[in-house]
């Protein structure tokens, strides 16, 4: 089982930037792909990013160019670098691991979850 704990949110102007954490815990975290997603008050939970085992990158479109998803298997740390940020990027944003391969998009193939990290973008 991993345990997924998420900090870095905070409050932050239009065009500024935060970098998200995700603690994991357990032995196997090399093993699981990673993910980030999101969800804006009453909105469903949507996908933003997700790194690969090996470490290949996939970006939601909303996202691509502005935000990196990178880990540290040796620290057991997933991030989600996120620049030029927008009010529309205000979410509570989750962590999550995946015991499947390649890249994953859907809720439901995520086998894990932090409990959410705030991020508030004023404009």
């Amino acid at each position: 089982q991993v345990q997924l704990v998420e900090s870095g949110g905070g409050l932050v102007q239009a065009g500024g930037s935060l970098r998200l954490s995700c603690a994991a815990s357990g032995r196997t975290f090399s093993s699981y792909g990673m993910g980030w997603f999101r969800q804006a008050p009453g909105k469903e939970r949507e996908f933003v990013a997700a790194i690969r085992r090996s470490g290949g990158t996939y970006y939601a479109d909303s996202v691509k160019g502005r935000c990196t998803i990178f880990r540290d298997n040796a620290k057991n740390m997933v991030y989600l670098q996120m620049d030029g940020l927008k009010p529309e990027d205000t979410a509570v944003y989750y962590c999550a691991a995946t015991k499947l391969a390649d890249f994953r998009r859907e809720r439901y193939e995520y086998d894990y979850w932090g409990q959410g990290t705030q991020v508030t973008v004023s404009s």
